[in-house]
């Protein structure tokens, strides 16, 4: 009996050896082909994409030899658009039918503006396709917006760039992030701190985190401000930006803050639509494409 079951042994691992030393000759057979993914949280509001496709556009300009292809993260976003007839993968679904296309290289870029939950879903499922038998032999993923202390300074700078012209030095500009739960909301009032150094009436809020509305509130009536520019911090002027920030209803941020007699301008432009924040993310998605062969 131990001899039989030794000997079954020893047959099953030199078939398991076989199996996959023709897998490695296969996958060794098999053409380069890399392509880049770029993944967004996503957005219903069909002006919004245009922030999406700036993105798209420039990194086919900066990587004009690698195929490009989209996903959104929210499940919740794709679903309203597949009940409206648009059909958008999620990052499990694009990766599947990249290798199936038979990609043997990817990188994967973030469109996300902090290291959030969203984004380390999108970890997790990049290190599950990395190196899959007969799949892919490389994912390597892009960080999102906001990653090193060197990435908050470059944001401030970006940030300060894009300031409307017409802007007063008593006025306020106040940009709506999103904001979560996560622990990576830290990144909000660290760049706040940032901010306040280069410019203490430039201000940061998000919608579920900290600060919070009030926050800004009470930063606004302390240094005495009645007029106030309001800007997604997000990569595209969604659902967000239109109705929470400069929607009509009474508890919109614009309302809320014209309650307190701040006259308020909505500018409706994400962050994805200027250049100075799309370098940003570039460069993330440079260092990812340089670790592909």
């Amino acid at each position: 009996m131990l001899r039989t079951s030794f000997v079954c042994g020893l047959l099953l691992t030199i078939f398991l050896g076989t199996l996959c030393t023709s897998a490695l000759a296969e996958d060794q057979d098999r053409p380069l082909k890399k392509g880049i993914l770029l993944v967004a949280f996503g957005t219903t509001v069909p002006e919004a994409r245009v922030a999406l496709d700036n993105f798209e556009t420039r990194a086919k300009e900066r990587f004009p030899e690698m195929d490009i292809r989209w996903a959104y993260s929210s499940s919740i976003v794709r679903k309203i658009l597949a009940d409206d007839g648009l059909a958008m993968d999620s990052p499990v679904t694009a990766l599947a039918k990249m290798m199936d296309d038979g990609f043997t290289h990817v990188a994967v870029q973030s469109l996300h503006t902090i290291p959030g939950q969203e984004f380390h879903d999108l970890q997790k499922t990049v290190q599950a396709f990395s190196g899959l038998p007969k799949g892919m032999e490389q994912v390597t993923l892009g960080q999102p917006l906001l990653d090193t202390p060197e990435d908050l300074g470059r944001c401030v700078q970006a940030m300060l760039s894009v300031l409307p012209q017409e802007r007063k030095k008593d006025e306020a500009v106040v940009w709506m992030g999103h904001g979560t739960h996560h622990a990576a909301n830290i990144y909000y009032p660290g760049l706040q701190a940032y901010l306040h150094q280069a410019d203490p009436l430039i201000l940061v809020g998000t919608v579920e985190g900290d600060p919070s509305l009030e926050d800004v509130l009470a930063l606004l009536k302390n240094r005495k401000v009645s007029k106030a520019y309001l800007q997604p911090f997000m990569a595209v002027a969604g659902d967000h930006a239109q109705n929470d920030m400069a929607g009509d209803d009474e508890d919109s941020w614009k309302s809320m803050l014209e309650a307190q007699k701040i006259t308020c301008v909505p500018i409706l432009r994400g962050t994805a639509e200027f250049p100075a924040f799309v370098d940003l993310w570039m460069n993330h998605l440079q260092a990812a494409v340089d670790l592909l062969p």
